[in-house]
């Protein structure tokens, strides 16, 4: 079975993407264009290592960029693929400056095999992995347990995808019907006890929908005709999102596909072993033991709102996983 992967980038210091997207800026949630949507950690050389040492198995990277690319990138290394958003992406989208329509439109890329793995850039393997952690009879391996949404505080524009996404899930899959044919999809004994004693609570209370799903900011295993049916399901949800320049509160992201493959039962149950931390002067030296000691099998690291030192900051992490991943990958010059 080949398994791509597809990995997001953006260099927000190159002035002719600046130039183009000071044009579109809108004129409010600002959520969705602060600086920590582009910021540049400088570890991206150690992603491709990742893939490289312990995700061999993967037939191609499909590096999805505006049309830049990092200095240090080799662009002749024989599983690289770019591509840019003009190559994918329909005209009447573009430009975009929003996650929401790329990741909408991935099953578009020229050569993208049935099986894929979408990775954030922000999102690290940190211990060999084997292609059945990502599938397994052909179907993507994901946690399937239902877990309720809370909405408290600020609600930001992921909050308001998670909320659209939800309820488009529930519209074409009642609980009641799809629960039942694959109830053991939904607890299982891979779980823990206590999360499948939830999610049959939850059944029981709540007979008619779902109350969500877990939140794992992980790297998303998809097959690709599940972003073909969505998009012959929900035309309006998905072209509307896409027509808008910035992340707003009426889009839907990728979540939209994970949850429609959960709620469908076209998943394997599975345990995701992935640590979600945000990078802050209080929280570095916990990242950097888990890389260091390999603690995850993978991990996210957010980058917070607002300001931070990132000259500061960024050294410690670069060198952290200089310890696990010294050599240079086939994708560095």
């Amino acid at each position: 079975m080949d398994i791509d992967i597809v990995v997001l980038w953006v260099d927000g210091s190159d002035p002719a993407w600046l130039a183009e997207k000071s044009k579109y800026l809108p004129p409010a949630e600002r959520d969705s264009n602060s600086p920590n949507r582009y910021r540049d950690w400088g570890l991206l050389p150690y992603w491709f290592r990742a893939i490289e040492k312990f995700a061999p198995w993967a037939r191609k990277i499909h590096f999805v960029t505006w049309g830049h690319v990092p200095a240090f990138l080799n662009l002749d290394a024989p599983k690289l693929h770019i591509v840019r958003h003009d190559e994918f992406i329909p005209a009447e989208y573009l430009p975009t400056f929003s996650s929401h329509t790329i990741e909408l439109n991935l099953h578009r890329i020229p050569g993208l095999a049935e099986h894929f793995v979408y990775f954030n850039d922000d999102m690290f393997l940190l211990r060999p992995m084997q292609e059945e952690d990502f599938f397994r009879d052909g179907l993507p391996c994901t946690y399937g347990g239902e877990v309720p949404w809370q909405f408290d505080g600020h609600v930001g524009i992921w909050a308001h995808a998670a909320a659209n996404d939800l309820g488009a899930v529930n519209y074409h899959f009642p609980k009641s019907q799809f629960g039942r044919i694959n109830r053991k999809k939904y607890i299982n004994k891979r779980y823990r006890w206590k999360d499948n004693l939830r999610t049959l609570a939850l059944h029981i209370l709540y007979p008619d929908y779902f109350t969500g799903f877990k939140n794992l900011h992980a790297p998303a295993p998809y097959l690709k005709r599940t972003f073909e049916v969505v998009w012959i399901a929900e035309p309006r949800l998905t072209d509307s999102t896409c027509r808008d320049k910035f992340r707003t509160a009426s889009n839907a992201n990728q979540w939209l596909f994970l949850w429609w493959q959960i709620a469908s039962g076209n998943f394997s149950p599975y345990v995701v072993d992935n640590l979600v931390m945000c990078i802050e002067p209080k929280t570095l030296n916990s990242i950097c033991d888990a890389i260091e000691a390999q603690s995850h099998a993978m991990i996210c690291i957010n980058d917070p709102e607002g300001f931070v030192d990132v000259e500061l900051l960024a050294p410690y992490l670069r060198e952290s996983f200089e310890k696990i991943l010294p050599e240079k990958s086939i994708y560095e010059k």
